[in-house]
């Protein structure tokens, strides 16, 4: 049973490629074919041009564009028997242009998506309660369960391929349509199969109103105290301000931050939480934006956080925990255990729409305080540990303690 299900998950990928080279094929025998009767071209106002043209005319790549999309209007008008949803027509559209960039971080959402978007980033939604990221192979992965959630309680694990959802296959599908299709009404179930390693495993796990706390923190031997930071959402710096109070108050002397699986977030609340560690003008982090602008962020509060420190990171931490893991290391507050982290070092900025719909656009690329490329490359830990698969011991943390003795 299991063979018969990896051989069916190696030839869906397979006919991802074959789906591609048949579309190739199909268009070119349609427009042979229908030539005659209607041919897409690229026009302007001044007449037909070709693709060569476009890429180097801004002016005129729009209004081929336009005028393409006209054509296809029109042959739609004339033969398509269905149901027309002009808004969704137009929200596609516009998420194709937007994938053009071919940036796996810039995005078109809709209002609605938008709106489910912040509510994943304030935590409170309704669904199974799993950290998502992309692995290095295109396959939606996952990050983490989310503790006393349903995926926790049911025995999803980090690294789990999610291959279907509801018997329908994810393979090659975009991360945000696995979340929305997992989400759902609470109460419902939803069948998710995933791979670990060469076992396929099926879950029915009830949907439930999904409540994140983006910290947790306990007090270990030797005056340790734990913080583990899961995301940098909005409101996670306060949360990483109450914890450290509170074990600073129980009589920690030294801090384990925990980063692991940590796959970002907001950069203020990434650069507050810098501020609370770092000498006021220490420098936090480093911009380049599209127009060759650098901007340099510095500390700009006195630290409350004192004694002596430990970062945990892994190869899913990323974006703005390299941020923090960065200018803690190179400002030789911490020193770093684990392994070397994802390399997501840009930045997008959100531009709202008078619809409610938002452009999720990649502007600028950041760097470490001594100007060290992060994209793409990660950071490497000062002392690199492995994590047993068995997940029997914490080999990671046990050497973070070690060094704190």
């Amino acid at each position: 049973m299991e063979e018969d299900k990896f051989e069916e998950f190696e030839k869906e990928k397979k006919s991802l490629k074959i789906k591609y080279i048949f579309l190739i094929i199909i268009i070119a025998i349609i427009s042979a074919v229908a030539a005659s009767e209607f041919t897409l071209y690229y026009y302007t106002k001044d007449g037909l041009i070709n693709k060569e043209e476009l890429s180097s005319d801004k002016t005129k790549n729009i209004e081929a564009i336009s005028e393409t999309l006209k054509s296809f209007r029109t042959v739609i008008d004339e033969y398509y028997i269905g149901e027309i949803d002009e808004q969704k027509m137009l929200d596609e559209t516009i998420k194709g242009y937007v994938n053009g960039l071919d940036d796996e971080y810039s995005e078109y959402m809709t209002a609605e998506e938008w709106q489910e978007f912040q509510a994943d980033a304030l935590g409170n939604y309704v669904g199974i309660g799993i950290y998502m990221s992309v692995d290095k192979n295109g396959n939606v992965v996952v990050v983490s369960p989310i503790k006393d959630t349903p995926a926790e309680k049911a025995g999803l694990k980090t690294g789990d391929i999610i291959v279907y959802v509801n018997d329908e296959s994810m393979i090659g599908i975009d991360s945000e349509v696995v979340s929305s299709k997992i989400k759902g009404e609470e109460g419902t179930k939803v069948k998710i199969t995933v791979l670990r390693g060469e076992e396929y495993i099926d879950f029915d796990i009830e949907r439930k109103a999904i409540k994140v706390y983006h910290v947790e923190s306990e007090m270990l031997e030797n005056n340790i105290g734990y913080i583990s930071l899961l995301t940098f959402d909005e409101g996670c710096a306060e949360e990483f301000k109450n914890a450290y109070l509170d074990l600073e108050s129980k009589g920690a002397k030294k801090i384990i931050i925990d980063l692991r699986n940590n796959t970002g977030g907001l950069v203020n609340e990434c650069l507050e939480i810098a501020d609370m560690i770092l000498p006021k003008g220490d420098i936090e982090l480093i911009t380049l934006d599209a127009k060759g602008n650098k901007d340099i962020s510095k500390s700009s509060k006195d630290p409350i956080v004192e004694g002596e420190i430990v970062v945990l990171v892994n190869e899913y931490s990323a974006s703005a925990s390299e941020i923090l893991v960065a200018a803690l290391k190179e400002n030789n507050k911490a020193e770093v255990v684990g392994k070397t982290t994802y390399g997501k070092g840009v930045i997008q900025s959100v531009l709202s729409l008078n619809d409610g719909s938002v452009l999720k656009l990649t502007v600028s690329e950041y760097f470490t305080p001594t100007e060290q490329k992060i994209n793409k490359v990660g950071i490497t830990p000062d002392y690199e540990v492995d994590l047993p698969e068995d997940l029997k011991e914490d080999t990671q943390l046990n050497k973070a303690i070690e060094l704190l003795k």
